[in-house]
């Protein structure tokens, strides 16, 4: 009885532990098949991201063509600058926010417009054209803060380049430069203060800055003259360069499409 009780255990743990592998095993197969699945999907998803990283690369290049506007300046013909140019650009400026009749207050009559360049004239030439009887309104003009003659440009080298231009025109009269490189406001809202100009030449910005801290009124002024046809070395006119055209139509806003409207000024496109 001992020998077969001593034969006899060892078989039946031998039976257990191979009845209990034998349970086991197909547990483990069962749970290892969906993590071979999972491990065969991460390669079809870095092969999709593929073609959408190829798109994005096509999108941006394309978005950097369309911003280049030298491109498109060098296609298009020169053309003198009219009424409808600048009031077509008011119009899109303001269309998706203002209603209708807020709109049509904007709108300027072609009366309200000096004749156009033509593209012949040279700056002196232009003035002289549309202000024939300059020099009785320099000699009458005896106002302090004010101008009679506005011209507005897109950089103070600009701005130098229009004051040596117009040697042949200005005569016997002083001319205020009204741009912000190397002029401290304090220092122009001060020569205003204390003396009379007769043209002030400078940029969007800073007139309407000097504007804005009543250093400058135009309630006097005759002429404003924007710089309208002239183009930078990337063929940029004003209008083209964002932040002088955002500026510039602030300008307008402020009081001279107004004054324009009462007939008090005349807007001229050179």
């Amino acid at each position: 009885p001992k020998s077969e009780v001593s034969s006899a255990d060892p078989s039946d743990d031998q039976a257990l532990e191979k009845a209990s592998g034998n349970r086991t095993a197909p547990h483990q197969d069962s749970g290892s098949k969906p993590t071979v699945t999972k491990k065969r999907k991460q390669p079809t998803e870095c092969f999709l991201s593929q073609p959408e990283e190829k798109q994005e690369r096509t999108l941006k290049a394309k978005r950097r063509k369309k911003k280049k506007i030298s491109d498109i300046l060098e296609k298009s013909a020169l053309k003198p600058g009219v009424p409808a140019d600048l009031q077509n650009l008011l119009s899109q400026h303001f269309g998706e926010n203002r209603s209708v009749i807020e709109i049509e207050e904007l709108k300027l009559s072609d009366s309200c417009f000096l004749p156009a360049n033509d593209l012949t004239h040279s700056f002196s030439s232009y003035l002289k054209e549309i202000c024939p009887k300059w020099a009785k309104l320099r000699k009458n003009h005896k106002e302090k803060k004010s101008v009679v003659m506005l011209v507005i440009c897109s950089s103070a080298l600009r701005s130098l380049e229009l004051i040596k231009s117009m040697t042949a025109f200005k005569g016997d009269c002083r001319v205020l430069k009204l741009f912000a490189k190397h002029i401290k406001i304090k220092e122009q809202v001060t020569m205003l203060e204390k003396g009379v100009f007769h043209i002030g030449v400078g940029t969007p910005g800073r007139v309407k800055a000097l504007m804005e801290q009543d250093g400058l009124c135009l309630n006097s002024t005759k002429y404003m003259i924007l710089d309208w046809n002239w183009r930078d070395q990337k063929l940029r006119r004003m209008m083209d360069i964002p932040e002088i055209k955002r500026e510039t139509i602030d300008l307008l806003e402020m009081s001279i499409i107004q004054l324009c409207r009462e007939g008090s000024m005349k807007l001229g496109l050179f």
